[in-house]
């Protein structure tokens, strides 16, 4: 079976390299990104089967990159594992656009991997 690409958009680095190690320890291939400028354009290039996405981002809200994901036809189907420190799974939407899944910080890296292979699940359906 071919590696699954997976992106990550996360300002915390060390979030971001343990994140990258986990994700690299189970066979997937990993991109990071630590701002959301040119978003699509690296989703389009590295055409990721999951994307997980830090809400609070330096540049721009995680929120509205995933409107813009959720919104553009080629990347609308790729899920999104939204995560954050600051809101929860009930006040994190914007204009209604909710991602596939979401998870608070701190996590478990246990329950990050569960959520990853339910969305690479939902994604081949």
């Amino acid at each position: 079976m071919a590696k699954k690409n997976i992106l990550v958009i996360e300002d915390n680095h060390a979030i971001l390299d343990v994140i990258t190690l986990i994700l690299e320890s189970e066979a997937f291939n990993v991109s990071g990104l630590n701002k959301g400028v040119n978003f699509i354009d690296h989703v389009l290039e590295f055409e990721p089967s999951v994307i997980i996405m830090d809400i609070m981002l330096p540049d721009i809200d995680g929120r509205v990159l995933l409107k813009e994901l959720k919104e553009t036809d080629a990347t609308k189907h790729i899920p999104a594992l939204m995560i954050s420190a600051r809101y929860n799974a009930t006040n994190y939407m914007l204009d209604g656009v909710e991602a596939d899944d979401f998870m608070a910080k701190p996590f478990n890296i246990d329950e990050l991997m569960d959520k990853i292979y339910a969305l690479l699940k939902k994604s081949e359906n």
